[in-house]
Formats: structure tokens, C-alpha cells, sequence
């Protein structure tokens, strides 16, 4: 129900935000560092100002639990993912709801936004990855190739690649423009929770069931390192900006913060 702020240098609290009435399933922050968005299991997504732990603005809209929300890069609108099997866009300054995109058989439990801002990809328990065009609502390309659910999405800095992490303990690589699966990734002897790409495009870090962090090499598809210390399921990871070092999220209610550069 609460989300919190860190600091990384020291590893203490700078901030809790309380105001969801059910859990807090997906976070994002805008890329000036001002503002974050926070999903949750009671059907809201919250705008809030990170300085000052003001919340900002509830958006409604979704019928169940929202799962994965992402912010465009140039602040003004986000998307959402949610249980209800659907996507949803938003205007972050009125909370207005611009387009709702239907398409998906099961929940969706994972959204990204290209580079560009002009398409999002979503993942869900369907199996199947969808890339939509945010201007028109159009269902572009849906990518098959996954035996179960798809629980993670992360598209490139390029926006030319993307990944897509699933229960099947592998995850992919795909071309968005051609719909082509390049590289199946396999290592973990569990569920994949969460995929991130390094600002360079060149590695990739997973999060997994079997409570390890893998990181990878993109272009040949070799695993580089295994990141081990949680002591139940990662649930969740991020690569900072500078590509130096990544965040990692557990069931053992810990996060912990890795050095990529010595693996």
C-alpha cells in the first residue's frame, strides 16, 4: 500500500508515499526525476510528486488490478497494464483517460513505451507480446513464440530490440520492426519475473524465481554472470542510468543494489 524512495549511497528512506488502498504492483519515474506513477491491485494509478511525497493525481478507469505502468519519455503521457486484460493511455497533467486498447485474451502484466514515444509493447499471461501505436490505438504486430505467460517487456534504447521475460525460465529477444524472434535466452531452473537493458543496448539483466540476477550478453546471447544473495524470488530489476550498477527487488523483502562493472 506504501511506496518508498531510497537513498542508494546510504541505503536508508528518504520517503514513504501512503495513499493506495491495495498493493503497490509497478512504479515508474519520469526521466526528470520530478514525478513517479505507482500501479496498484485497488484499480488506481497515482501521480506523485517525489520532492515533497504529495500525491498528485488518481487515475481511474481500470476494472482490476493494474500490473506494469511506464511513463513516455517526454513526461506527458503513460500507459498501463492491468488484469483486466487491457491497456490503458493517460494524460499525466489532466488524468484523462485518452485510449484504451483491447486485444489481449488475459491479464497484461507488463508494459513498456519505445524511445520515441510512439508505440508501446505490452506482455501478457496469453503467452503473447503486442506492440500498439499510442496515436491511433492500432494493434500493430502481436509477437508469439513464448509457451507460457509473459511477465516482463523492456524495449531497447535503440527501440529497435526487445525483451520479453516469461514463466517458461527463459526469456527472448525480438525485432519489433519485422516481428522476428532473434535469441531465446535460457540459464535460470525458474520463473523469469523481470528483464531491464543497459543504457548501451549491449546487456541485459534478469530476475528470476530461482532467486538469482543473471547478466547477459545481447549480441551472442551468453550468460556473463550470476548475481546471487536474495533468499526468495527477485520479483523485480532495474540498470541504473550510468550502466554502472542495477537494483534488485525480492519476496524476502529486501532490495539490494549490485556492481556491474566487476562481473
Amino acid at each position: 500500500m506504501t511506496l518508498k524512495l531510497w537513498e542508494t549511497a546510504s541505503g536508508s528512506v528518504s520517503r514513504t508515499f501512503q495513499g493506495h488502498g491495495g498493493a503497490v504492483y509497478s512504479v515508474a519515474i519520469a526521466r526528470d526525476g520530478r514525478t513517479a506513477l505507482s500501479g496498484s491491485d485497488d484499480k488506481t494509478l497515482k501521480l506523485w510528486d517525489l520532492a515533497s511525497g504529495r500525491e498528485l493525481r488518481t487515475f481511474q478507469g481500470h476494472t482490476s488490478t493494474i500490473y506494469s505502468v511506464a511513463i513516455a519519455p517526454d513526461g506527458r503521457t503513460a500507459v498501463s497494464g492491468s488484469r483486466d486484460k487491457t491497456v490503458k493511455l493517460w494524460d499525466l497533467a489532466s488524468g484523462r483517460e485518452l485510449r484504451t486498447f483491447p486485444g489481449h485474451i488475459d491479464d497484461v502484466q507488463s508494459v513498456a513505451i519505445a524511445p520515441d514515444g510512439q508505440t508501446a509493447l505490452s506482455g501478457s499471461e496469453d503467452k503473447t507480446l503486442k506492440l500498439w501505436d499510442l496515436a491511433s490505438g492500432r494493434e500493430l504486430r502481436t509477437f508469439q513464440g513464448h509457451t507460457s505467460s509473459v511477465s516482463s517487456v523492456a524495449i531497447a534504447p535503440d527501440g529497435r530490440t526487445a525483451l520479453s521475460g516469461s514463466w517458461n525460465e527463459t526469456f527472448k529477444i525480438w525485432d519489433l520492426a519485422g516481428g522476428r524472434e532473434l535469441r531465446t535466452f535460457q540459464g535460470h531452473t525458474s520463473l523469469v519475473f523481470s528483464v531491464a537493458i543497459a543504457p548501451d543496448g549491449r546487456t541485459a539483466l534478469s530476475g528470476s524465481d530461482d532467486k538469482t540476477l543473471k547478466l547477459w550478453d545481447l549480441a551472442s546471447g551468453r550468460e556473463l554472470y550470476t548475481f546471487q544473495g536474495h533468499t526468495a524470488p527477485v520479483t523485480s530489476v532495474a540498470i541504473a542510468p550510468n550502466g554502472r550498477t542495477a537494483l534488485s527487488a525480492s519476496y524476502d523483502n529486501t532490495l539490494k543494489l549490485w556492481d556491474l562493472t566487476g562481473a
